[in-house]
């Protein structure tokens, strides 16, 4: 039987999950979601899927900070099938016990280890290797007026980053507010909400 080792994070409502994975002269097998450990970390099966999307990136490719704003909100459950990146989430939801704070863990084809993202966390990654995949299975469907974003070279976040020459960010990411400008300009969201929001993903 096929088993799935979970993790708290230091952000509050992440878990980390990671499934056993059989390898053999062929290649692999993983299931990156097993319900019944989802349910015994969180007390209930992922949320019910709206959207499932996946991009792939280059080595040296950073994407995000990316979170949706709040309400509608969006959780995520998010794992790398191939290739292999450092994943960041931070922690946007003011008042919030781990407000600002961020964590980082390396997701890949070798371990398809996934993440569970809450409502009002946000995330980035780092691609490493060329050919990257990151699957999303999310709570809401994508409409692009509500996803929003804050540097991840913010200075203030202080996150783990090479020199950004050697980093390829879109014009959105490139040119996002700082966490403290979001803050000022209201463009965060609140925790409360976020747990609100979150709460009411399952009927």
């Amino acid at each position: 039987m096929s088993v799935t080792q979970m993790r708290t994070s230091a952000i509050e409502g992440v878990r980390e999950f990671t499934p056993q994975v059989f390898g053999d002269e062929r290649g692999c097998f993983a299931s990156p979601y097993q319900e019944a450990s989802f349910s015994a970390a969180l007390g209930r099966p992922l949320f019910p899927v709206k959207d499932i999307s996946h991009n792939m990136s280059a080595r040296g490719v950073l994407r995000g900070i990316h979170y949706t704003a709040t309400p509608p909100g969006r959780a995520k459950y998010v794992y790398c099938p191939y290739g292999r990146v450092l994943d960041f989430l931070v922690d946007l939801r003011v008042g919030s016990p781990t407000f600002g704070r961020w964590e980082t863990t390396e997701l890949s084809g070798a371990d398809c280890r996934a993440l569970y993202i809450p409502v009002g966390v946000g995330h980035a990654f780092l691609s490493q290797q060329d050919d990257s995949i990151v699957v999303y299975l999310m709570s809401k469907g994508y409409v692009p007026e509500h996803e929003l974003a804050v540097s991840p070279l913010d200075a203030a976040l202080g996150l783990p980053l090479p020199d950004a020459p050697e980093l390829r960010l879109s014009a959105r990411d490139s040119s996002a507010p700082t966490l403290a400008e979001a803050q000022e300009r209201g463009l965060l969201p609140a925790y409360d909400t976020c747990r609100d929001v979150e709460a009411a993903l399952w009927p």
